[in-house]
């Protein structure tokens, strides 16, 4: 993997990734905007349910949806119009969220009858690929490959940072989950906190772990292995539709070995953990004969400079679709108790989805 470091006109960060040598000598990191925005999100404590809320108005004024001849995430090819992105042989781009909900600079939070705190982390846009009516299922294997380094780096920079206590790399694609662009790309979040749906995964892997002297995810993953829901098998990762599955067409993504970050991944379990990924991104797009939305989270543990053997590596795909043509929407059961109710068996969806034949290499 190779890397450059560039600063905007506005201040803020571009990295551009590559897997050949970047000549970056004559790169000039553009940017939409020449001054700082000054963001000042901040914390609220949510009183009833012991969490932070973060709060940054200014994002109702990001870009939404724009038509593509203005699209801010294509690269700058009128320096008199400039995009987020520069020209150039870079295969992948990570840069600081213009409008984040999260940052370092975060001072002054109001006072309140709850409590109040500063939003410190970083929020960052992470480009897949200069091409834009591509996808990230779409990219070659070795791409992939550099996608994770991506992430394991981006992990490691932003964890080492003293305020940053967890790193949650995901993507959004498609308007049905709220995509503002359609340009492949995702986000990083770094957060001042273990978010609430990371920190209570946590506490369950640590009581397991303590009690069994091994990973919760690693022992479902060993049943898994040969059971009626595994989508992917090879040497070092898996790919399956877990069996407590709370959303229609819901699959995991992890190595078959407990590691706990994207920075922990040997070159061997790098290239079979893209294998699976890019098995699972086809099938679900063979299975459409259309773009297929979804949600996908990658989870590891903390960045607390501490050894995580409980914690697993693994992505999560939440699609919004029960059919074709009906979306799956979260109704009071499971958003005012939090108790998912499915209708439709893990089982059925595995089968839809294992029935999709697709070739991984062009």
């Amino acid at each position: 993997m190779h890397r450059a470091t560039f600063t905007k006109p506005d201040g803020r960060e571009l990295t551009l990734y590559g897997r050949k040598t970047l000549r970056g000598a004559n790169i000039e990191a553009p940017s939409p905007f020449s001054d700082p925005l000054k963001a000042n999100p901040h914390l609220r404590w949510h009183t009833l349910r012991g969490e932070w809320i973060t709060y940054a108005a200014y994002r109702q004024d990001r870009t939404f949806l724009p038509p593509p001849e203005y699209n801010p995430l294509a690269v700058t090819l009128d320096p008199a119009h400039p995009t987020e992105l520069p020209a150039g042989d870079w295969d992948v781009a990570v840069f600081d969220n213009r409008f984040p909900s999260l940052t370092l600079e975060s001072n002054q939070p109001p006072e309140l009858i709850v409590p109040t705190a500063r939003a410190l982390g970083k929020c960052e846009v992470v480009v897949f690929t200069q091409d834009a009516p591509s996808s990230l299922g779409a990219l070659p294997l070795n791409h992939l490959e550099l996608v994770l380094e991506v992430w394991a780096d981006r992990t490691e920079t932003l964890g080492n940072l003293a305020s940053i206590d967890y790193v949650l790399p995901f993507e959004n694609r498609g308007a049905e989950v709220g995509v503002t662009l359609h340009h492949p790309h995702g986000q990083i979040y770094a957060y001042p906190v273990i978010p609430p749906v990371p920190a209570r995964m946590q506490q369950i892997a640590v009581a397991h772990y303590q009690t069994h002297q091994s990973g919760i995810l690693q022992d479902l993953i060993s049943k898994e292995l040969t059971g009626p829901r595994m989508l992917y098998r090879g040497e070092q990762a898996v790919a399956f539709v877990p069996v407590c599955a709370r959303y229609p067409y819901e699959v995991w993504v992890a190595p078959i070995a407990p590691i706990e970050s994207f920075a922990h991944l040997s070159g061997d379990q790098r290239a079979d953990l893209a294998r699976a990924l890019k098995t699972v991104l086809l099938k679900f797009d063979g299975l459409w004969k259309r773009p297929f939305p979804y949600l996908m989270a990658w989870y590891q543990a903390p960045t607390d400079s501490k050894p995580h053997p409980e914690s697993h590596l693994h992505a999560e795909f939440y699609p919004p679709y029960r059919t074709p043509d009906k979306l799956k929407y979260l109704a009071g059961t499971e958003l005012a108790a939090g108790f998912f109710a499915m209708d439709a068996l893990p089982e059925e969806k595995a089968r839809e989805l294992q029935q999709i034949q697709v070739s991984l290499e062009p």
